[in-house]
């Protein structure tokens, strides 16, 4: 169960600024879904809660994917617009280009609620321009995953950070989490740090790379299970043991990452859950019967090391 809690009420918006959109009280809703890519279990999982959901929620989907593109993402979205949707609900890929986007959509009167990553509130803001922010705290994900490194490497690291997609609000909050804890420690050090995109491939790739010009490494840190998968392959590859010659630690709380953890490959992993559908339909109900909704509502996640992965593995995806 995803434990939610609500962020105090936004500041009230200026005089001259138009109020947020209503949500319509009818059924079906059209609701668009516009999917950053579908390339890994984490946002196939995310898909799927929302489908799962529709039914029981009364919405009628509209969902597309924008295959890893910032800019075919906002054309989904103004398509979606133009359609007249009743409401989006939509993980904007990066920060800046999204945002914009958000305001197009409450120009038309179309509400906007945002799941997992949030945009620069510098260009459009949680509770004035769009309805609320449903995600985990990112900078606390990256916190926890360096507290874990510290204690399991006793202080001492050569760490390589393997990062999100560049711009995206959870690459940027994992990485400061991390790098920020990890700064008050001398005896850790990050010695490189890649985009490797949140995809397996690429991270791999990227690991490989820099395994070749830091052989003195020993730990790494990736933003998302996918590339940490792919960084034990590469690990393998160059003929070190992942978990004994280089302790690796990772956040989303996949499946694969779960197995991983059993196989004693990753130390251990901060949950960052997908299933965003039934809390968007809770959160659109109750914004539709006139209920205050902060600007962040908080997802709770778990952590999982090889004391309890046993009986966590029902988590996975």
């Amino acid at each position: 169960m995803i434990a939610v809690a609500c962020a105090a009420a936004a500041g009230a918006a200026s005089a001259d600024d138009a109020p947020l959109p209503k949500i319509a009280a009818k059924k079906p809703l059209k609701v668009g879904f516009a999917q950053t890519e579908s390339n890994n279990p984490w946002r196939l999982a995310e898909t799927k809660s929302f489908k799962d959901v529709a039914a029981k929620c009364g919405w009628q989907m509209v969902m597309t994917d924008a295959n890893s593109s910032a800019a075919k993402q906002v054309s989904d979205i103004r398509s979606m617009i133009a359609q007249k949707v009743d409401l989006l609900v939509f993980p904007p890929r990066e920060e800046k280009p999204l945002a914009p986007v958000i305001l197009e959509a409450k120009k038309a009167g179309i509400p906007v609620i945002l799941v997992d990553r949030n945009v620069d509130q510098s260009l459009a803001v949680a509770g004035k321009d769009y309805i609320t922010f449903i995600g985990s705290d990112f900078i606390d994900q990256g916190k926890r995953a360096a507290d874990w490194l510290i204690k399991a490497t006793n202080g001492n690291a050569k760490i390589i950070e393997l990062e999100g997609s560049t711009g995206a609000s959870a690459a940027n909050d994992r990485k400061k989490g991390f790098d920020d804890e990890i700064a008050s420690h001398s005896g850790m050090q990050i010695i490189a740090s890649q985009s490797g995109d949140f995809a397996r491939d690429k991270g791999r790739q990227v690991m490989e790379t820099l395994l070749q010009s830091h052989p003195e490494v020993t730990a790494v840190y990736a933003h998302n299970d996918e590339m940490a998968l792919g960084a034990i392959a590469a690990i393998k590859a160059a003929g070190k043991v992942p978990g004994k010659d280089i302790t690796i630690v990772s956040i989303d709380g996949t499946r694969g990452a779960l197995e991983a953890i059993k196989a004693g490959e990753l130390g251990a992993d901060v949950q960052s859950s997908p299933f965003f559908g039934p809390i968007s339909c809770e959160v659109a109900e109750k914004y539709a019967k006139g209920e205050s909704i902060g600007p962040w509502v908080k997802v709770s996640d778990k952590f999982y090391d090889k004391s309890n992965v046993d009986a966590s593995m029902k988590d996975g995806y």
